[in-house]
């Protein structure tokens, strides 16, 4: 195991991470410790983040993730199947939720995402299964070391977003794509120095935290 021991507090709050968090907000330390970059294999999970991610352009990732129990309850729990059903009603509906980001293109982008996803699920079984073909079925790491090694986008991120828009989908650029691919553990960008790159790649929700005892 990589941690041995029990860790307070104060000493958990003083360990190395990526260069991105911001220590003074808890919520995105938590986010950090305990999900970005865990490989995800559940479908629901690559939904929500393929919505999450696509309402960033724009807004910070800071404001999309205060906003995400917002989205959890206007997306059907982000269960795809659901979301696919959403009528032109509904999304005018959403459109007057403050908790969302309230661009029409957004929100009528992620019931047409949703469509496309439950299509890739018919021909590939699950989702998961059509997305880790495009890193060999393991996670990438660069084993970056700082900030000016981490790239906006590569020729993965290029290949699944050209993917991605063939079949049906939007908000998925390469840059956005790239993000969802750190963010689901599809390629391990957490830089060398931060605590959390050297965790096992099957660490799942929470283990961060419960490997130092917390």
């Amino acid at each position: 195991m990589f941690f041995q021991g029990r860790y307070s507090r104060n000493m958990a709050a003083e360990l190395k991470r990526c260069f991105w968090v911001s220590l003074d907000k808890p919520y995105y330390v938590e986010y950090h410790d305990t999900e970005w970059g865990v490989p995800v294999h559940d479908d629901r999970r690559h939904f929500e983040m393929l919505i999450l991610e696509g309402a960033q352009a724009g807004p910070s990732w800071e404001t999309i993730l205060r906003k995400r129990e917002h989205y959890r309850r206007a997306f059907a729990a982000f269960d795809p199947a659901k979301a696919a059903r959403f009528t032109p009603a509904r999304i005018e509906k959403l459109l007057l939720d403050p908790g969302l980001v309230r661009n029409r293109l957004k929100i009528q982008s992620a019931v047409k995402n949703a469509r496309a996803f439950l299509a890739i699920q018919k021909e590939f079984g699950t989702f998961d299964a059509y997305v880790w073909r495009f890193v060999g079925n393991r996670p990438i790491d660069r084993k970056r070391k700082s900030r000016a090694d981490v790239p906006a986008k590569t020729e993965v991120s290029d290949a699944l977003s050209k993917d991605l828009q063939k079949r049906g989908f939007n908000f998925v650029g390469s840059t956005i794509v790239y993000a969802y691919m750190q963010a689901v553990g599809l390629v391990n960008d957490h830089t060398t120095d931060c605590f959390r790159h050297g965790l096992p790649q099957g660490c799942f929700l929470g283990c961060g935290h419960a490997m130092l005892g917390l």
